[in-house]
């Protein structure tokens, strides 16, 4: 039986509980971690970066539209860690975890416009991600938000927000070179969790976990445009990608080194603040780290 994540109780009286929500939604439509971009040195070039942009995601980016347009093949490298980053985590399973979900993600998107190959397989493109900086999730402060945010759910029409305290947040650095080595496309970027759009989940890695996939979401949209998107993406998500986020097989074999997404389960585990933990399936031995 797994132990439980929430070892305090939250008891508030309705009539203290109605005074004190405009306060929690007015804290929390300010709370948002903040990340400084951060270069790791992995990149093979920086001089190609455009200037720092962006509000919840900042990020500084490059890419030859030209030359992205015949690729038709795309390896992805299996993303590692800059020594500061790894060293603000205290588990090796949970860096892992952090980067399957990334690389996952990643060779989801890019499976809509290009053939994804395993790792150390001839590509036009080459994938390289590391992740420069990660802020941890407070899981106190994650566990209190969840018991508020559920429990007025349960009361109130709207919920309380998460509160805006302990936000973890994540920076990483990638680029797709081509079969010569030369860059193609690179980002550096970062993001802090918020109130509104993160769900507080009880893990140091929870909000890492979950904004793993905004970034990948972002390079891969980059890639497959051949330019730097402007504004939402607003566009439904393809077949193959709403069969693979239900946890299905993958359009490509190759997108299974990074294990299969938890589906529903995992979006039930979210609402309640469970640690990503709990219902992340893990990748075959193929993936190698």
């Amino acid at each position: 039986m797994r132990s439980n994540p929430f070892p305090f109780s939250f008891p508030v009286g309705s009539r203290g509980l109605c005074l004190a929500l405009p306060v929690a939604f007015a804290m929390a439509a300010a709370g948002c971690s903040s990340v400084p971009l951060k270069e790791a040195g992995t990149l093979s070039s920086y001089g190609n970066l455009g200037a720092p942009k962006g509000k919840l995601s900042k990020s500084r980016v490059y890419v030859d539209g030209t030359r992205l347009s015949p690729a038709k093949t795309v390896s992805i490298v299996p993303t590692t860690f800059a020594f500061n980053a790894a060293t603000r985590v205290k588990s090796d399973a949970d860096r892992v975890m952090v980067a399957n979900a990334l690389d996952r993600a990643l060779c989801i998107s890019l499976s809509d416009k290009y053939q994804l190959v395993s790792a150390g397989q001839p590509a036009d493109l080459t994938i390289r991600s590391v992740v420069t900086d990660i802020v941890p999730t407070n899981k106190a402060m994650a566990g209190v938000s969840t018991v508020v945010t559920v429990g007025t759910g349960f009361m109130l029409p709207v919920s309380v927000p998460r509160l805006p305290a302990g936000l973890g947040g994540l920076a990483v650095e990638a680029e797709a070179v081509d079969s010569g080595g030369v860059q193609r496309a690179a980002i550096v970027w970062s993001r802090g969790a918020n109130s509104l759009q993160n769900n507080p989940r009880v893990s140091e890695v929870g909000d890492a976990y979950s904004l793993a996939s905004k970034f990948s979401s972002e390079f891969s949209r980059m890639l497959i445009k051949g330019k730097e998107p402007k504004g939402l993406d607003v566009s439904l998500p393809s077949g193959q990608r709403m069969k693979s986020w239900l946890g299905g097989k993958p359009k490509y074999a190759a997108c299974d080194a990074f294990g299969r997404p938890p589906g529903l389960m995992g979006a039930v585990a979210a609402k309640y603040g469970a640690p990503p933990q709990w219902t992340e399936k893990k990748p075959k031995p193929a993936a190698t780290y």
